[in-house]
């Protein structure tokens, strides 16, 4: 299969999201990571891409010097990983899609609905591919969910219950990763629900196949000072009468990674938690629940198509993330063999931004309910 050249914006020293897109982008082989604009300070730049390996010549001061050099080169990147706080989305996105490159994003796609619109644009002008990280519809698992909802194993759909609930904010912190998810200048108005609720969104409507048609939000924040919600509950109505609930919170001590997914129909129902993604609960009305393993007994072709190693070996994040990377490469050649339609992108990302406006409307009219 064709290796891929890769470039980055972010993900220089300190960064957390940037290490693990490139641990992703190299796991099946399809990428070569090979210019970056790694940081906005240019010492940082040019020490974080030399750790890296980075050709001096391709490590860039800023993202539009780097898409202009990149476009022009015979060699140059086939697509850009930007992996930049929320607020710094948009501008380098709309760079490379102008200047003819594809688009691989970190989550949410950005921190308003302006900047949202404005990356829309400019995908429809392009003719790009722009691929939004939701790396948790990468898991086999949930490929098997959603395959399953498919086929009606659940019967008609019922209840939807999401949540994503963490403890490492429950008290003040200024520590790089808090300071900028915790800024609405940096994060946009969303803390929470902008972090991990919109993943909560995009799993239950990735594995349903349904977007909500209205929600009530209550939003809450509980560390004094904070600008930004740490907590949220909210009621979700879908068609036909299907009902939903989505939790997210950063205060919820004892939680590490707590993403947890449960969908029940007239016919059965099922269960998926993120800390133990190899395991789904199924069951059947009046039979004893199942428990279908990644690889195992009962594994879909879905599953099967994802999955890299024997049943009772773990996957997990990385590979969540490197599914979507090795989509991503089948899609920008135009070679077969895996599901690429399942990718995430734009309309994925324009629903995160409208989910988390919407969640802020709702919050002040006093949890009202309001249109999706």
């Amino acid at each position: 299969m064709k290796r891929l050249r890769l470039g980055m914006v972010g993900g220089g020293q300190g960064a957390f999201i940037g290490g693990v897109h490139r641990f992703a982008a190299r796991l099946d082989g399809r990428w070569d990571l090979v210019a970056g604009a790694l940081s906005s300070d240019p010492e940082r730049a040019a020490a974080s891409a030399a750790e890296l390996g980075l050709d001096p010549t391709r490590s860039y001061s800023d993202f539009a010097e780097m898409a202009k050099a990149e476009a022009a080169r015979a060699d140059g990147i086939d697509a850009v990983a930007i992996v930049t706080p929320n607020h710094m989305h948009a501008a380098p996105a709309i760079a490379f899609l102008d200047a003819g490159i594809h688009v691989i994003c970190d989550k949410p796609l950005a921190g308003t609905e302006e900047d949202a619109q404005a990356m829309a644009a400019a995908v429809l002008r392009s003719g790009k591919h722009f691929i939004l990280t939701h790396n948790y519809t990468g898991y086999p698992l949930i490929r098997q969910a959603r395959e399953m909802v498919a086929h009606g194993d659940l019967g008609a759909l019922r209840v939807v219950q999401v949540e994503y609930a963490q403890d490492w904010l429950t008290e003040p912190s200024d520590g790089k990763q808090a300071a900028w998810r915790a800024d609405p200048q940096r994060s946009g108005r969303g803390g929470a629900i902008g972090d991990i609720g919109t993943h909560a969104f995009n799993l239950a409507n990735f594995v349903t196949g349904l977007t909500p048609c209205q929600l009530a939000a209550d939003l809450s924040t509980f560390v004094s000072g904070r600008p930004v919600d740490d907590n949220a509950h909210i009621l979700l109505r879908y068609g036909d009468g299907i009902r939903g609930t989505l939790w997210a919170s950063q205060v919820a001590v004892g939680n590490e990674n707590g993403l947890r997914l449960r969908i029940y129909g007239d016919k059965a129902g099922l269960e998926w938690t993120q800390e133990d993604p190899n395991r789904m609960t199924f069951t059947r009305f009046g039979q004893p629940s199942q428990t279908l393993t990644r690889g195992g007994a009962g594994a879909t072709e879905a599953a099967m198509a994802v999955t890299r190693i024997p049943a009772g070996h773990p996957e997990g994040y990385l590979e969540g993330f490197a599914t979507l990377y090795s989509e991503a490469a089948d899609l920008i050649a135009a070679e077969h063999g895996r599901v690429p339609e399942l990718l995430p992108g734009i309309a994925e990302g324009l629903d995160g931004v409208r989910f988390v406006s919407a969640c802020i409307a709702s919050a002040e009219a006093g949890t009202a309910w309001v249109e999706f």
